[in-house]
C-alpha cells in the first residue's frame, strides 16, 4: 500500500503534476457557472508555473538537502563495498532497446565505476528492482551488471540486489543480502538531494554506511538565490526536491527513519 500510494496521490502532489491539473480545472470551470472560480485558479496555476519554473524556489529548498553531507574523502583505509542506489537506468526503455539507457542521475553509475578501478577489492553492489507501478520482467540490476562490465569492472565484483522498488527497499534488501560484518566499512553512492533519506533508512535497518553525495544540482551559498533562465530546469529542480522532501516525511511519519533530515553522526 505504501508503494502504491507513493506512486499515485504522490505523483499527483508533484508541482507540476499539480499546476497542471489546476490549469486544466480551470479551463474547464470556464464553460460553467463558476466562471470567476475558473479563472482564479488559471490565473493562479500560470504564476505559480513561472515561480517555479524561474525562481529560485527549488534551489532554495535543494539545499539544506545537498550541504547535509560532504563530499566522501578518501583519507582512510580502503572500502570493503560500495552500493550504488538505482534510478539511474530506465528500466522500459533498456528492455525496449536491449542496451542499458541511462536517462536520469548518471552520476552514480560514474563515481561508483570510478571508486571500484580505485579500490580493486572492494565489493560493488547495484540495488534497484523496477519501480514502475505496473512493472515487467525486466530489472535495473538486470542491466547494471553489463553497464559496470563495459566500464571495466569485472563481473566477479558485482552483487546485484534486484528487488527493490523504493529506497527503504534499497535498505532492507542489501543489509540482507551483504551481511556487513562489524568493522567492515561500505560507502553509498547517491544523490546528494537523496542522501539523508537514505542514510537514515540504512540506519534504521542496522546497516551502517559512509554516505558519499554525487550527483548535485545547486551550487553553494548564493548559488541557492539563482534564477533560471529555462523554465523546465527549474520545474525539474522543483519536482525533485519536492518529492525528496515529501519521502522525508512520509518516512519519519511512518517510523521508518528517526528523524526529519538525517545529518552526520558525531
Amino acid at each position: 500500500m505504501f508503494f502504491v500510494l507513493s506512486k499515485t496521490l504522490g505523483i499527483m502532489a508533484l508541482p507540476l503534476n499539480f499546476l497542471i491539473a489546476l490549469g486544466v480545472l480551470g479551463s474547464l470551470l470556464l464553460m460553467t457557472r463558476f466562471l470567476r472560480l475558473g479563472r482564479t485558479l488559471l490565473v493562479l496555476a500560470a504564476l505559480m508555473l513561472a515561480v517555479c519554473g524561474f525562481a529560485p524556489v527549488g534551489n532554495l529548498l535543494l539545499y539544506p538537502l545537498e550541504s547535509r553531507f560532504p563530499a566522501w574523502s578518501p583519507s582512510q583505509a580502503a572500502p570493503d563495498g560500495i552500493i550504488v542506489l538505482g534510478a539511474s537506468i530506465d528500466v522500459d526503455l533498456s528492455a525496449a532497446h536491449g542496451t542499458p539507457v541511462v536517462t536520469a542521475a548518471s552520476d552514480r553509475i560514474i563515481v561508483t565505476a570510478a571508486l571500484a578501478r580505485k579500490y580493486p577489492n572492494a565489493r560493488v553492489v547495484y540495488t534497484g528492482g523496477n519501480a514502475n507501478l505496473i512493472s515487467g520482467e525486466a530489472k535495473e540490476a538486470d542491466f547494471a551488471a553489463g553497464l559496470f562490465e563495459s566500464l571495466g569492472i569485472d563481473k566477479s565484483r558485482l552483487i546485484l540486489e534486484s528487488r527493490a522498488r523504493n529506497t527503504y527497499e534499497n535498505a532492507l534488501f542489501t543489509k540482507a543480502l551483504v551481511d556487513p560484518k562489524p568493522g567492515e566499512r561500505w560507502l553509498l553512492v547517491t544523490s546528494a538531494f537523496h542522501m539523508p533519506r537514505s542514510i537514515g533508512l540504512f540506519r534504521k535497518v542496522g546497516f551502517s554506511v559512509e554516505p558519499c553525495p554525487v550527483d548535485w544540482r545547486v551550487g553553494r551559498g548564493w548559488d541557492a538565490l539563482s534564477f533560471t533562465d529555462v523554465a523546465q530546469d527549474g520545474l525539474s529542480r522543483t519536482n525533485i526536491v519536492v518529492r525528496a522532501w515529501l519521502g522525508l516525511i512520509t518516512y519519519r511519519d511512518t517510523g521508518r527513519i528517526d528523524e526529519l533530515l538525517p545529518g552526520p553522526q558525531g
